[in-house]
């Protein structure tokens, strides 16, 4: 905190001069803002599909049996009632079926990934392995940012996929680096994630790097939907808001009273950075629901994402609600992409040529019947010969292989 001394044993905080003012119950209405949406549109199949993509190549070039990828359902995010063998079935260029006996001899689906996949896969590795550093360094800025330098492992579990963490992150990619990354038992039976060292050298914000100072403060650029109408008081509240002293999310900020605009702008600054810090630049509200006590913020935290329309837009596509970074985006184009984003890019044009080839009937049922000489189960459970594809990406996720009736009821 920032101090001038009045005299011997007595202190004057600059702070509490600007925290005396409240917080200003101003309301902004939502515009629905087309171009972001088309940003959000497509997210929950492209995560799902690319995932699966590492699930299967981690494995075996045979194939996986689809009770083993049922399982795997909540983890893709996909909807509920949408099985994963149709999702799979949707996309024949990336995904091939085929069918084997099980012991009882019933056929059983499996899939295995297309020559064009594997390839795409292997390009994917190269251009993870070449980022690694970038990945590592931006989980450790986020905890960073955090009271205790740790999140449970849950909670980045849920945001792997916006920082570009591998499917398997812990198993593949922490363990790396023993000397950064620890983890430790909570005290609710979680398993967490604990930063052990401390790098000043990222404790700098993306505003702090990026922005200019405006008369000694730095502020947030703002853009707003098209056909927006800001009211004079809501102006003049922002532009009062905005000359507010900046707090950096990596430094202690216990000392801001909590209903207080000033309280409001570390939000602001907090999830700002975050965003920042994710590769497509925005994240489902979901996903920062648990980051409140971590984060030290207060109740009902989210509402600055309402509070403030032209650096937050909430996208309601897909039956969700997903935060956007406005100043991120020139329509509806990342100004700056990400390596792995441009290789997410060509997965989901693949995904689409894949969807409408199959929509057209180019695809025709080449499905192999059940295998009479050989069980693919009993290779894949005992598989000793064949190459195997392991990668930074994904490894091997420990699934079991034992025979689920009722989720072969499923398929």
């Amino acid at each position: 905190m920032l101090r001038i001394l009045v005299k011997e044993g007595s202190t004057i905080s600059i702070l509490n001069f600007h925290q005396r003012r409240t917080l200003v119950n101003v309301k902004l209405k939502w515009v629905k803002d087309s171009v972001l949406d088309s940003v959000v549109a497509g997210g929950t199949q492209l995560k799902a599909g690319t995932t699966l993509v590492s699930i299967i190549a981690s494995q075996s070039t045979s194939g996986i049996p689809i009770y083993h990828l049922q399982r795997k359902h909540r983890q893709l995010g996909l909807p509920h009632d949408l099985k994963v063998s149709t999702f799979l079935r949707r996309y024949p260029n990336i995904f091939q079926e085929f069918f084997c006996s099980d012991s009882a001899g019933t056929p059983v689906p499996w899939f295995k990934l297309t020559p064009e996949t594997l390839e795409f896969h292997h390009e994917q590795v190269d251009v993870f392995r070449q980022c690694s550093t970038d990945i590592v360094n931006r989980l450790r800025k986020v905890l960073m940012m955090t009271n205790k330098r740790m999140l449970p492992l849950q909670t980045i579990d849920q945001l792997k996929w916006d920082f570009g963490l591998p499917h398997d992150c812990a198993s593949s990619l922490i363990i790396k680096y023993p000397k950064l990354f620890s983890l430790v038992d909570l005290p609710d039976g979680r398993v967490g994630l604990k930063l052990l060292a401390w790098d000043h050298k990222l404790a700098v914000s993306h505003l702090e790097e990026n922005s200019a100072k405006e008369n000694g403060t730095l502020m947030f650029p703002i853009g707003f939907t098209r056909g927006f109408g800001l009211k004079r008081k809501c102006m003049k509240w922002l532009e009062e808001w905005q000359k507010l002293p900046y707090t950096s999310p990596y430094v202690d900020a216990s000392h801001l009273d909590a209903r207080t605009d000033m309280s409001e702008k570390r939000i602001v600054g907090v999830f700002h950075e975050l965003l920042n810090l994710t590769l497509q630049k925005k994240t489902e509200r979901n996903n920062v629901s648990n980051l409140r006590k971590p984060l030290e913020l207060p109740q009902k935290f989210t509402k600055v994402f309402e509070r403030h329309p032209g650096i937050f837009y909430i996208s309601m596509k897909g039956d969700m609600q997903t935060i956007v970074l406005r100043e991120a985006y020139e329509r509806n184009q990342l100004i700056e992409k990400h390596p792995l984003v441009h290789i997410r890019e060509k997965f989901a044009n693949m995904m689409k040529q894949g969807f409408l080839d199959r929509s057209r009937g180019l695809y025709k049922d080449n499905n192999q019947g059940p295998e009479k000489e050989e069980s693919l189960t009993s290779r894949f459970v005992g598989e000793t010969c064949g190459t195997r594809y392991y990668s930074d990406i994904g490894s091997g996720s420990g699934m079991g292989l034992e025979h689920e009736a009722k989720v072969l009821q499923e398929c």
